[in-house]
């Protein structure tokens, strides 16, 4: 899934636990922003997640810090379908590319929840260091770097048994990170150090620092989609704020942008071309043309907006509230607020993720046309003078599938491709110079709605002539996409 933002968490103070009383949490935030160290913020019971059958498109996940759950908003509808009950204190939020996980740092609880989207349900909860801030996924979906804001390091967690497989350290109090799209590099914000550490994912180590200085204090950071560049918001709330623009091939700062005041989310739509910056002190958005690195707009939004992130079409823009307890959709063609959804209590962190559909399997058959006698020999050989024909049919769970393309070829050569008719048939005419041993396959590449499937067949033939026939079953696999071909029958 593209489009997807985390905003850097506020830290956990000495104590690790929250003072009772509404907005105590976000006070204390504003204090550490002012140069006043974290202190306490505030307990709420777990909330009871509401049932919600297991839905498919693009939904904004939002972590609510003071309610320990994630509000789970339908794109389409803007309305929250669902509630999930996470750890303490959540905070920075992500999705998997494949839309199929979430994975909810919960800052005073030292753990990351996941989220099956499928059921919308916890089905892990993994240790990592302490006070988890942000969290950003590799491209490939197989690694999770978090910011332990509180020990100054990076867990790197295994997603395949969601497990932490190393800890790095970086600087001191660690709060944003991002991914190059390669998955090469990470980089990550240490506010308190005034630095951003880059760790290489082949072999998780720092391998460059680059230095601001005290007093900067470095929040969020987003990488653009051609991974050339790194937006960087760093600034106090009660201030003006900046975003430098991080050449990823030098690892320099090349432009500095002003902004609002407290910038601590960012993200860059998918096509690269604006940068949102959402400013906590001054609660508006300010809009960065990367062309020419200027605020071309700033947009009002609610007050205290800290998490950010784009709709994978980049047609919306979603902006978490913290003060307010909702979530501002701001439309990209007009820069403007076009509605707001009423979330859970001090939402933070914001992330936007496709859920795809369970596809049906399909069942395709491939024949070659009969021939009676000499003719049929003929049409096998390299002298039959109509060549031979090709009849696939696709079908799924018994139905005949219209209109669906199949595509078919040789080992080494395309044929053709013909689309299905309403009896789920597709032909191909091939030249009669082939050689004896070819065979043909038959394939449908699937589609939103349907599994793909192929099907083989090879000019072999009984002493009858007859060639073989060969049909596959349904495209069964492990990995989506992935049809299983059997062996020709003789």
């Amino acid at each position: 899934m593209s489009g997807i933002a985390v905003s850097a968490a506020p830290g956990r103070g000495s104590t690790g636990r929250r003072r009772r009383g509404r907005g105590s949490w976000w006070g204390v935030v504003r204090s550490w922003l002012a140069g006043v160290a974290v202190v306490a913020g505030l307990v709420v019971p777990l909330s009871v997640a509401t049932t919600a059958a297991a839905q498919t498109g693009t939904f904004a996940y939002v972590t609510n810090a003071d309610s320990d759950n994630v509000s789970v908003i339908d794109t389409a509808t803007n309305t929250v379908i669902t509630t999930i009950p996470v750890g303490d204190r959540p905070q920075g939020v992500a999705v998997t590319p494949d839309g199929s996980r979430v994975y909810v740092a919960n800052a005073g609880s030292d753990n990351v929840s996941v989220i099956d989207t499928a059921t919308n349900t916890v089905v892990d909860t993994i240790p990592v260091g302490d006070g988890p801030g942000s969290l950003a996924i590799t491209p490939d979906g197989s690694r999770v770097y978090v910011t332990n804001i509180d020990s100054d390091s990076v867990s790197v967690i295994d997603t395949a048994t969601n497990t932490v497989i190393t800890t790095v350290p970086v600087g001191d109090r660690p709060r944003g990170v991002a991914v190059t799209p390669d998955g090469s590099r990470v980089y990550v914000a240490n506010s308190n150090a005034g630095s951003v550490s880059v760790i290489d994912t082949a072999t998780n180590t720092v391998v460059d620092t680059i230095v601001f200085g005290p007093f900067v204090f470095p929040f969020a950071l987003a990488v653009t989609p051609d991974g050339s560049r790194v937006y960087l918001a760093h600034g106090l709330l009660r201030g003006p704020g900046s975003v430098s623009v991080i050449d990823t091939a030098t690892n320099t700062v090349v432009d500095t942008i002003p902004v609002g005041g407290g910038p601590f989310g960012v993200a860059v739509t998918p096509d690269g071309s604006r940068v949102y910056v959402a400013n906590a002190g001054s609660d508006n958005v300010s809009v960065i043309d990367t062309a020419t690195n200027t605020v071309t707009t700033t947009v009002p939004v609610g007050d205290s907006p800290f998490g950010v992130a784009v709709t994978p079409d980049g047609s919306r823009v979603y902006v978490a509230n913290t003060g307010p307890d909702n979530v501002s959709v701001i439309g990209t063609a007009t820069n403007t607020v076009t509605t707001t959804v009423p979330v859970g209590d001090s939402p933070f962190g914001v992330a936007i993720g496709t859920v795809a559909a369970e596809r049906t399997p399909t069942r395709l058959t491939l024949r070659l046309e009969k021939k009676k006698g000499k003719d049929a020999l003929e049409a096998l050989g390299t002298g039959g003078r109509n060549g031979l024909t090709l009849n696939a049919r696709l079908t799924a769970e018994g139905r005949s599938l219209a209109g669906k393309p199949i595509d078919f070829t040789t080992d080494s050569l395309s044929l053709c491709t013909d689309t299905t008719d309403s009896s789920g048939k597709a032909t191909c005419k091939v030249p009669r110079k082939q050689d004896n041993d070819t065979c043909y396959t038959a394939t449908f590449a699937g589609d939103d709605t349907y599994e793909p499937a192929t099907a083989t067949i090879c000019r072999k033939h009984d002493r009858s002539g007859q060639p073989s026939e060969l049909e596959d079953s349904k495209a069964l696999s492990v990995i989506p996409g992935l049809a299983l071909t059997p062996a020709a029958r003789t």
